[in-house]
């Protein structure tokens, strides 16, 4: 499958695509273990053909030098190439200190010398990297939001956000659901995991920052898209309405703070314009008859390009109203941001008092504590809470069920009895 997409930085002409495959050992024996660099002009014959010892799960252009890119391996190992000396690897990361499981994402930091990217993995950790020195990681950070620095307690990582406006902060997407956000200049490493989002009920495959307003970003896993705010860590301020089709990657448009994309397994493509409707996509496009893993918007936000399950890469070109920032969008997108994390806040509020009442009310005896931290319930109280009360409507609505069937017996019974009356008293 097209298991990552990259355009290059200095032109719209080539893109680089990550192959890779995905389901756990079902790769055939006679897989083919090379990523490709496509100009779109001739899709017929890759430009370069990029060798790697592991298949690619991760692919990225330097923006500070185009020739260079970087790859996240099936292995765990990062490599490098030069497109200028071929399409050989330049350097690989040392097995026993990279990644024990697949590199689902890989970034380059804006560093002074471009030579700095990171990278996290389901195994739990986020590495730093120079391509200088691939010997071992510059620094690394274990996922583990108990903030013990425990392996074996890690969330694994499956997507990862830099914002280089906001140097010092990054985001991992984890396949339990939880967006960790994290401080990398923080003392300690139980510092540098600063606070979770939950909001996922399964891996969160994309977490991107809005453009136009990063403290807004935008989350995908399950059947549904996510907006975010900074401010606001208990829910999600907008979502998307539940998809019968799992969603597998999403991206904001860079030109328009108020649109993004989405891709999902049935092989469609949604285009979602929040300025003109919420309730549905503005525009769903069927690309086609397999899942669609991957999308990449060109900076100019025209065209998009999507990766399927079989390794077909298809590019479409997006309208010009979709892809041209409208009169006072700017303004308008920052109210309504501003308006719905209010919302979510008010909401928040008021269910923190209803719950306070109802424990009171639970422990006559006992005196209330308002702390956040005892007044919320845990997520598996609150997943069994719902499961219990699921099942005593489904009860309640058998035995109401089951009542009516007996009642209509028994009135069925009392005619038969009274029609049988009036024939005897006939006769």
């Amino acid at each position: 499958m097209a298991t990552h997409l990259s355009w290059h930085p200095d032109g719209n002409r080539k893109l680089a695509v990550a192959y890779s495959c995905m389901e756990f050992q079902r790769a055939p024996k006679d897989m083919n273990y090379d990523s490709y660099i496509w100009d779109i002009e001739n899709p017929n014959k890759p430009e370069l053909t990029l060798k790697s010892a592991s298949p690619l799960v991760s692919l990225e252009y330097n923006p500070k030098d185009s020739h260079i890119l970087v790859g996240g391996c099936y292995n765990g190992q990062i490599t490098y190439w030069d497109t200028r000396k071929g399409g050989q690897p330049v350097e690989l990361s040392v097995i026993e200190h990279s990644h024990r499981d697949p590199v689902y994402k890989v970034i380059w930091l804006q560093s002074k010398t471009g030579t700095e990217c990171f990278s996290t993995s389901t195994d739990g950790q986020v590495l730093w990297w120079d391509i200088r020195k691939m010997s071992e990681p510059t620094e690394k950070l274990i996922l583990d939001i108990t903030k013990k620095g425990n392996l074996d307690l890690a969330l694994g990582g499956i997507s990862l956000e830099f914002e280089p406006t906001i140097p010092t902060k990054f985001m991992v997407g984890t396949e339990q659901g939880m967006v960790i956000s994290c401080n990398r200049k923080a003392k300690t490493p139980a510092e540098k995991i600063v606070c979770t989002y939950s909001g996922h009920h399964g891996p969160i495959y994309a977490v991107q920052r809005n453009p136009f307003f990063p403290k807004n970003f935008l989350t995908v896993g399950d059947w549904v898209a996510r907006i975010w705010s900074e401010d606001f860590r208990e829910s999600s301020i907008m979502w998307t309405k539940y998809h019968s089709s799992y969603l597998t990657d999403a991206a904001w448009s860079p030109v328009r703070p108020s649109v993004f994309l989405t891709t999902k397994m049935d092989g469609t493509l949604d285009v979602w314009d929040y300025l003109f409707k919420q309730n549905n996509p503005t525009l769903s496009l069927k690309v086609c008859d397999e899942a669609l893993y991957s999308l990449c918007l060109q900076d100019n936000g025209r065209f998009v390009a999507c990766g399927s399950k079989s390794g077909l890469t298809t590019l479409l070109e997006l309208s010009p109203g979709l892809c041209s920032i409208q009169r006072n969008e700017k303004n308008i997108a920052t109210a309504m941001f501003e308006r719905e994390t209010k919302r979510e806040k008010i909401l928040e509020a008021r269910h923190r008092e209803m719950r306070l009442k109802e424990r009171s009310k639970a422990e006559p005896g006992k005196e209330e504590d308002t702390k956040d931290d005892k007044a919320e319930e845990s997520m598996e109280e609150l997943i069994a809470k719902a499961e219990k009360e699921f099942f005593e409507i489904i009860e309640a609505e058998r035995k109401r069920r089951e009542q009516e069937v007996k009642k209509q017996d028994e009135e069925g019974q009392e005619k038969e009895v009274s029609e049988e009356k009036e024939i005897h008293s006939q006769v």
